[in-house]
Formats: structure tokens, C-alpha cells, sequence
């Protein structure tokens, strides 16, 4: 049963409004299949929002299947199946609670754990792709790599279609980051079926991975029907080789995705490892990575200039009919004029990635920015990504 849309909307503008809150995360067991079917979202809602309307006709449009989805609900592609037969009908989806709350401010960012990779809906992927206040993360627990395996833990798709998936989702929002969920050793996993997995890691290369050996709980299809037959030794080793590949992957995508970029990071305050001597700050970026980046011992909290600084500078930086040097040279005079600000937890800043070790990131602070601000520098995109602009005192 899912909440009523409007309590939760309320909820996070009292938070965003009255208590200061820069980011709500929308919680919930498979929270993209939220849908309230109250009283007041049927009579205000029949069937789903115009947006949903017209990319589930484009969808429908472009695909070769003739099976027809139940009015204002679809899986994300014909390769996943919904065990529950009754969904469907008037009420608002998850779309349409995401939509909602990102509609509060510009200045307020919206997250959401834990879904089922099943709804993702492409209305749901283009709502991501065009709100820049909810967050190019998604969590995508695939459980495994094979599709038998998959079978045997009633998950409801095929590797095939979980592929399918992350190549629709890429397509349709490239800046994405992506954490999944992996058990190995599961009852009769083959060495076959584990090299399924790893082929799976491969492909996604997945941005942040939590990883388990396989242990019986009771009151579950797999303990009723059953046995738990693969040796601790065995799922030990393939854990290992589990954790191994997603080390190697994450480590060479960040090196190439990451490393020069410029990074809209909400700054949660000083880090748990900072200490006199190696003081750092931290916070995430926009796709769920923890960043660090340091502080010297004579500071209370970080200084930075302002956005307002920043504007002209990049302005002048992306002209491409200045010479690169000059673009050098203004930059360091407009830096050096004018006087830095301090940075504090629940601000946003922008921060230039300067290494990657695993999937944490360490930066060097630039700017306390704004949401807003920060997307309409166009920076994302720009070339000034991955130039050394930045080493200034």
C-alpha cells in the first residue's frame, strides 16, 4: 500500500521550506512501483499524467510486441513480467510522486532507493533526463548475472532484458551513475551461471556494487523448495572474483568518466577520516559518489569564491574566439581579486575531480554554487571538463 501522493509532497516542502533540507530520498520496498489509488488520486488523476501518455504511445509505437500494457502501468521492457496481477488502473504512479516533488524548487534534490529494476518506465528515464534536481543515480539490484539463475530466485527478467535496460537508461540519461546488488553461491549456481555474472559486471561496469555470499533465510521460496548446496569454499572464491571485477571496472570508469570533471556536490560537512594535519571535507555528487576534497588546519570551514565570480570567467573561457592563454591569464587576475567564502554543510559547491581510488573521489573545491547556477553555465558538457584551469592558490 503506498502512501497518498499529497502527504508526501507536503512532507517535503515543510522539510525544504522550514528546516532547510537540500535533498529528499523517496524510500520504500520496490519503491519505483508506487502507485496511490486514494480516493482524491483517482477523481484527480484517471488514468496517468500527459507525459506518461505520450512516451508510453512512442513506445508502444516503436515496439515489435503485440502485448498491450494495463492502463498507466508498464514494466520497463517486454523481458520483465509482474507477479502481481492486479496492477494497473487510475491513481498516480511513481512518475508522477517524483515529478511532484521535484516541482517543489529547482534547489532541492530528489533521490529514491530501493526499486525494482522491472519499473522503469521510459516516462520515468525522461523525467530524470530533463528535471536536473533529481539524481542521475539509480540503483538496479540484479542479484546475478544469470538467467537461470534469475529464474531460480523469481526475479521476474533475463539477463537479456536487464542489459536491455541499462542500455535504455544510458541512452536516455549518458551522465548516469549505477549500483546494483550481487549474491553468489545461490542454491545449484553453476560455475557456468557464475561466469554469467562476472560477463554482467563486465558489461555495465557498475558505479557502486554491494556483494554477498548466498545464506538461507527461512520463509522463503528458495528455503521451502530448495537446497542450499554450494560449499562456503565455493562461494567464497566466486565472491572474491566478484568483488575483483567490480574493483577493476569502477576504478578504470572513474579514471576516464570522472577524473578533470567539474561536480555539483551537496557538502555534508568535514570527513569522518579527516584529521590535523590531512583536514578533508566531503559530500556526493549528483551521481550518489562520495568526493573528498581538503581543508587546511586554519580554517573553520572550507573558503571558495562565489558563483557570481565564477559566471564571467566561464563565460569568457567558453569563447572560443579568445586564445587559451589570455583565457589563463584573466582567469588568474578575476580569482585573485576577489575574496573567497566559506562553504557549509548543506551547501551546494562545485568541485574539479582530481583522482579516483575505487569509487571514491577527491576533488579541489572552486565555488559555492547554486543548483540552478551551476546548469546554466552549461558546464557538463563544456571543454573546459578535464583542463588543469584550476591551480591556483
Amino acid at each position: 500500500r503506498s502512501r497518498e501522493l499529497e502527504s508526501i509532497v507536503n512532507e517535503s516542502k515543510a522539510l525544504f521550506e522550514n528546516e532547510n533540507v537540500k535533498e529528499i530520498v523517496l524510500l520504500g520496498q520496490n519503491v519505483n512501483s508506487y502507485h496511490d489509488k486514494s480516493e482524491n488520486a483517482v477523481s484527480s488523476k484517471s488514468i496517468m499524467t500527459t507525459r506518461g501518455e505520450e512516451i508510453q504511445q512512442q513506445h508502444m509505437a516503436k515496439s515489435k510486441s503485440s502485448s498491450k500494457y494495463k492502463i498507466g502501468y508498464k514494466t520497463s521492457n517486454d523481458g520483465f513480467s509482474n507477479m502481481f496481477n492486479l496492477r494497473g488502473g487510475a491513481g498516480y504512479y511513481f512518475v508522477d510522486l517524483v515529478e511532484a516533488v521535484s516541482d517543489i524548487s529547482p534547489e532541492l534534490r530528489v533521490r529514491f532507493t530501493s526499486p525494482h529494476p522491472k519499473d522503469y518506465p521510459p516516462e520515468l528515464l525522461s523525467l530524470m533526463a530533463e528535471r536536473n534536481n533529481v539524481c542521475n543515480h539509480l540503483h538496479m539490484p540484479a542479484q546475478s548475472g544469470s538467467s537461470s539463475v534469475l529464474q531460480r530466485m523469481r526475479r521476474g527478467y533475463t539477463k537479456e532484458a536487464y542489459m536491455e535496460l541499462i542500455d535504455d537508461v544510458r541512452a536516455t540519461i549518458p551522465d548516469v551513475g549505477i549500483s546494483s546488488d550481487f549474491i553468489t553461491g545461490f542454491c545449484g549456481e553453476t560455475e557456468e551461471e557464475h561466469q554469467d555474472t562476472l560477463s554482467l559486471m563486465d558489461y555495465v561496469k557498475f558505479d557502486q556494487a554491494y556483494m554477498f555470499a548466498y545464506s538461507m533465510r527461512g520463509k522463503t521460496h528458495a528455503h521451502r523448495t530448495m537446497q542450499d548446496d554450494v560449499s562456503e569454499e565455493i562461494k567464497s572464491r566466486r565472491l572474491q572474483e566478484v568483488i575483483s571485477m567490480f574493483r577493476n571496472n569502477v576504478q578504470q570508469r572513474n579514471d576516464e568518466m570522472e577524473v578533470g570533471r567539474l561536480r555539483l556536490v551537496l557538502v555534508e560537512g568535514e570527513s569522518r577520516k579527516s584529521k590535523v594535519g590531512n583536514r578533508t571535507w566531503g559530500g556526493r555528487t549528483d551521481q550518489n559518489k562520495r568526493i573528498t576534497f581538503p581543508v587546511t588546519d586554519k580554517e573553520d570551514s572550507p573558503l571558495c569564491w562565489t558563483e557570481d565570480t565564477m559566471k564571467p570567467i566561464f563565460a569568457t573561457l567558453l569563447d572560443a574566439t579568445n586564445g587559451m592563454g589570455m583565457m589563463r591569464s584573466d582567469l588568474m587576475y578575476e580569482l585573485v581579486r576577489n575574496p573567497k567564502v566559506s562553504v557549509n554543510a548543506g551547501d551546494y559547491a562545485v568541485v574539479q575531480v582530481t583522482e579516483a581510488r575505487g569509487h571514491t573521489l577527491r576533488g579541489r573545491l572552486l565555488w559555492r554554487a547554486s543548483m540552478k547556477g551551476f546548469h546554466e553555465m552549461n558546464l557538463l558538457d563544456s571543454s573546459v571538463n578535464g583542463l588543469p584551469l584550476f591551480n591556483v592558490a
